[in-house]
């Protein structure tokens, strides 16, 4: 599988930077420490990455990406066979009051042939990128690597 996502961030007011993540919807994730992620989703035959990072993030966030000049971080492997390809941008001004995610259908327990929907994301928030390592998918950390060294010479 193959994912795009958009990692928007922001220098921090007491220092270093802070990222935009967003906590997983599902009773699947509900307990999970490591359950935050880049906004991201699978793209399409015939869409670009980017354009799947930009559709995805208005999708798990409920509002359109702001207007940013997007930096490819790189492609990143999680845990799973899933490979999540992460652009960057600075968002010093965006803000969300409430998150308004699609939803998706699951079977609950699995073999009931009882359907829920549920938020793709229920939550999401700026942290600092020292919290972010602690509460990313572990696949994903790596991006965070990657934007410091692309945001070193920034100012940031």
């Amino acid at each position: 599988m193959t994912s795009a996502g958009l990692l928007l961030w922001r220098a921090a007011p007491s220092g270093g930077l802070e990222v935009f993540i967003a906590h997983m919807g599902g009773p699947f994730w509900r307990r999970r420490p490591r359950a935050w992620s880049i906004p991201k989703g699978e793209y399409d035959d015939g869409e670009t990455p980017l354009d799947a990072a930009l559709r995805e993030f208005r999708e798990e966030i409920g509002v359109p990406a702001p207007d940013v000049t997007p930096v490819l971080l790189g492609t990143f492997r999680q845990a799973s066979s899933k490979r999540v390809t992460v652009f960057a941008g600075s968002a010093p001004d965006f803000s969300v009051e409430q998150v308004r995610s699609t939803t998706v259908r699951l079977e609950l327990p699995r073999g009931s042939g009882r359907f829920v929907d549920v938020p793709e994301v229920d939550d999401a928030r700026w942290v600092s990128i020292g919290d972010a390592r602690e509460l990313l998918v572990a696949g994903q950390v790596g991006a965070l690597d990657a934007l410091e060294a692309q945001t070193s010479g920034a100012g940031a």
